[in-house]
């Protein structure tokens, strides 16, 4: 299937629009629908190949293409479609950043809402191993791992390379990633008996200078140092926190898997406890870019005549969004203690879609003596990609000019948005003798106010 000729054909020159997923539709899980439309926007791609460099996706594809008869899309099998949707971890970045058929333009190319759709028929007809769906349920494991006694076995476990080895065997776990550890108490165990020592919350432009923590399964379970970190940044910055009462996953881990009906479950979950938090007075702040991503972008979409769901849009927010909208209107405090000197900074894919300017480095940069080393490449490790032992080594691959640019910047510091991406950057250094941990942002915000 050839791709439309018009004169449109030199790209779209607006801003990128995102229609809405019509998951609950018949048509979504049609099988000729599908693989139509998986033809059509292949065909484009191989015409295009802008994308070559960002993923495994497009070079997978465009190998399927040279490597057929015809050299062209109809010369590929379409059972080796799934060879291209398996490699695409829904990073966004082709859409947002490359790709010059998005709409309006008239190809209305989507390509990670293609891939997704495709995910979505694998899930529904059954085609998914038990690994996948049990490491996409990180309420369930993080609850379990992150009993003490548990946690320790967990943690320990994790760093035996013979247990790795069988790990791998059995469950198809890279022995070779890094794995995240388990934590008790956990983020929100920690900060829960947080003390306030803001007076009176000051609204500023979009915020209320009062602020709801949904800490995320990530923060929460795995790196809870993140809800403390930025509990006493926000409270340095006499804006008043609290936990949102209760949450569940966000969701994402189940979007990237397929599984659109448990991203609904999570959303109805989910959005009346953020929805009474707003109505109260309440800004929501995250702090890992997926979950913001997928209550700003991806649940709208899912469910685009829900209010609730467009409310929590708007009142959502990344850390330093927040952070730095305060400072527009005079509010953030730049009483720092300590410089920070070198950060080699990887701005994280989730982060770079949402559209909002590179936050993070523009507060770190108000710290005297410092100086950001920006790294705009996707790091490869996707949450769940990057741990599948058949996909690590391409994650790797993926990783190594993130590595490269860290190595080079000879930083003081290097530190991601994204903790995974952090960790999969220290997974590229240890094999080049650097033992270095990353150093999270707020983290690092921390320590230029110099707070304990």
């Amino acid at each position: 299937m050839s791709a439309p000729t018009d004169d449109k054909k030199e790209g779209n020159l607006e801003a990128p629009t995102r229609h809405p997923l019509e998951w609950q539709t018949e048509a979504f899980y049609d099988h000729e629908h599908l693989f139509g439309e998986l033809e059509r926007v292949f065909d484009i791609c191989h015409g295009c190949r802008r994308c070559v460099s960002l993923c495994n996706a497009f070079p997978t594809l465009f190998d399927l293409v040279d490597e057929s008869e015809t050299m062209e899309v109809d010369g590929v099998a379409r059972e080796d479609y799934w060879k291209v949707v398996d490699q695409c971890y829904l990073c966004d970045l082709c859409y947002m950043t490359k790709c010059p058929y998005t709409p309006p333009h008239p190809w209305n190319v989507d390509f990670p809402h293609l891939m997704l759709r495709a995910k979505a028929v694998k899930f529904k007809e059954g085609d998914v191993k038990p690994r996948d769906k049990l490491i996409s349920s990180t309420d369930a494991v993080g609850r379990l791992a992150s009993i003490p006694v548990v946690a320790g076995i967990v943690n320990t476990s994790n760093h035996n390379p013979g247990f790795r080895e069988q790990l791998e065997k059995v469950m198809g776990i890279s022995a070779h990633a890094i794995l995240p550890e388990y934590h008790y108490p956990t983020g929100r165990q920690r900060v829960a008996s947080f003390q306030s020592t803001v007076e009176k919350a000051i609204p500023a432009g979009k915020t209320q200078g009062k602020v709801a923590l949904f800490a995320t399964c990530y923060g929460n379970y795995n790196e809870p140092h993140l809800a403390e970190d930025l509990f006493k940044v926000f409270d340095h910055n006499d804006i008043e926190m609290t936990l949102v009462e209760k949450e569940r996953c966000c969701g994402m881990p189940k979007l990237e898997l397929g599984d659109l009906e448990a991203v609904a479950r999570a959303k109805e979950a989910n959005i009346p406890v953020l929805m009474s938090m707003i109505d109260a007075g309440w800004d929501i702040v995250a702090p890992v870019p997926s979950c913001v991503l997928m209550f700003k972008q991806e649940l709208p979409l899912m469910f685009p005549d829900d209010p609730d769901v467009a409310k929590v849009r708007e009142h959502i927010f990344d850390p330093f969004e927040y952070l730095m909208r305060r400072y527009k209107e005079g509010l953030l405090k730049t009483d720092f203690k300590e410089f920070l000197g070198k950060i080699a900074y990887h701005a994280a894919c989730h982060l770079r879609v949402q559209n909002m300017g590179l936050k993070t480095r523009e507060l770190l940069e108000l710290v005297p003596d410092t100086h950001i080393e920006t790294i705009e490449r996707c790091s490869g490790h996707d949450g769940t990609y990057a741990v599948k032992s058949e996909f690590h080594d391409i994650s790797m691959k993926i990783c190594r000019p993130v590595v490269s640019r860290v190595q080079k910047a000879e930083s003081d510091h290097y530190s991601s948005d994204c903790p995974m991406a952090g960790h999969q950057i220290e997974n590229g250094l240890r094999d080049q003798g650097d033992e270095r941990p990353p150093e999270h942002p707020l983290t690092l915000l921390r320590i230029a106010y110099g707070l304990e």
